[in-house]
């Protein structure tokens, strides 16, 4: 079994997380600069067995793609393009960003740690990959 990265994507930062090797537990993996996503993708990938990656996809109340989505399809063709052995999944990313911050204020930090926006985008992007290990695992029992 190879690792799934997932990606909460945004306009200036990119959150990422990891699953261990046998996909049972995610964690945070870093938050870097749009523009520096794909570079630090290929360098994980190089040294690490990515079986695939999860891109949170952004849907509004009515359940319609929201206007977030306008500039994350680019990226996502642009990852497929750029890892065309890696199957890309989506998944629905709606209040990933308010349950990290209810996730960081149970955790007790402060309120200058809680305005660190790549610890939101990290804590996000590790929400989606959870979400996503139990969609897959109840798709397992089904």
């Amino acid at each position: 079994m190879g690792r799934i990265v997932a990606i909460d994507y945004g306009q200036k930062r990119v959150g990422l997380a990891v699953t261990d090797e046998m996909q049972m537990i995610a964690g945070g993996l870093a938050t870097v600069h749009v523009k520096d996503v794909i570079a630090f993708l290929k360098d994980y990938c190089s040294r690490e067995n990515v079986e695939r990656f999860v891109v949170g996809e952004p849907f509004d109340m009515q359940n319609k793609a929201s206007d977030a989505s306008r500039y994350i399809e680019p990226f996502v063709k642009h990852l497929r393009k750029q890892f065309p052995d890696i199957p890309v999944e989506r998944i629905d990313e709606r209040f990933t960003s308010q349950m990290a911050m209810r996730t960081m204020i149970d955790a007790g930090l402060k309120k200058k740690a809680r305005q660190n926006k790549s610890l939101v985008d990290t804590i996000s992007a590790t929400i989606i990959l959870q979400y996503y290990l139990q969609k897959i695992e109840s798709d397992r029992r089904k």
